[in-house]
């Protein structure tokens, strides 16, 4: 490895541990984005689940059917509520002025960004596990094959890198902490109008579009299918790469403009 590259990995490796350190010193934040899913799934589950269910199942009352068909599209939440974090720790640093310090300094600049990056995708990961084992408590019964569960963390991580990208921008441009908070509402809300809690084909014709095309609809399909065994189709899996991989390149490349930049506060 060339001296450049192992002073890169090196400062990428700094910043990928100040974060996680921050994160355990800091946990609130973290734990209050985390609740919102939880408290989702478990509302779902035990208010609205016989009456959802029967409507997934023509008429037939079964919370287990409707725990089945939400546990993925909660996880995808907790995705996007995750990353939601990550726009507010970028815009406080950004505030406490220790990104303008971090420019002065002889490292990186890039691993300034790519620890923020790497330590919220390591946080969501987590996240995912434990919101997964409260639904396998309630529940949740999947039927995935040791590659299929492989292949469902992938997507998973795949989805965070890509929103995480994006909340390193919106944090970036954000005046402060409670600005990153709004700006990056609609990431969070994107799956309120997907196919996390019900099917897009009960959604009104001039809504059913959006909600089958957009990010989530897609990347949740997915997820359903790989661990439940459900029809995937290729339009699908096709999407929800696309749109991974497109909303990586466009954070990516805004997140490291914007850094670029000389601060104006």
């Amino acid at each position: 490895m060339s001296a450049p590259a192992s002073h890169a990995l090196r400062d990428n490796l700094t910043m990928l541990r100040r974060n996680l350190l921050h994160a355990r010193r800091y946990p609130s934040l973290t734990l209050n984005l985390l609740l919102t899913p939880v408290i989702l799934l478990l509302l779902f589950v035990y208010v609205f689940g016989n009456v959802m269910s029967a409507g997934l199942t023509g008429g037939h009352a079964d919370r287990s059917e409707y725990v089945a068909y939400l546990v993925p599209g909660i996880l995808m939440l907790t995705v996007a509520m995750t990353s939601l974090g990550t726009a507010v720790s970028v815009a406080t640093d950004m505030t406490e002025g220790i990104m303008a310090r971090f420019r002065t300094m002889a490292i990186s600049r890039a691993s300034v960004l790519i620890g923020h990056v790497v330590g919220s995708v390591i946080q969501t990961l987590m996240a995912l596990v434990l919101v997964l084992g409260i639904g396998l408590a309630i529940g949740f019964r999947p039927d995935a094959t040791p590659l299929e569960w492989l292949a469902a963390a992938g997507l998973m991580a795949l989805v965070s890198l890509a929103l995480t990208w994006l909340a390193v921008g919106i944090g970036l441009i954000s005046p402060n902490a409670e600005g990153a908070s709004n700006i990056g509402t609609p990431l969070v809300m994107l799956p309120f109008l997907s196919s996390a809690f019900v099917p897009v084909g009960a959604m009104p014709g001039w809504f059913r579009w959006f909600a089958e095309y957009q990010p989530f609809s897609p990347a949740i399909e997915t997820l359903r299918g790989l661990l439940l065994g459900t029809e995937i189709g290729t339009t699908n899996a096709v999407l929800a790469v696309a749109w991974c991989a497109g909303m990586t390149l466009v954070g990516y490349f805004w997140s490291k403009a914007r850094f670029s930049r000389e601060p104006r506060r």
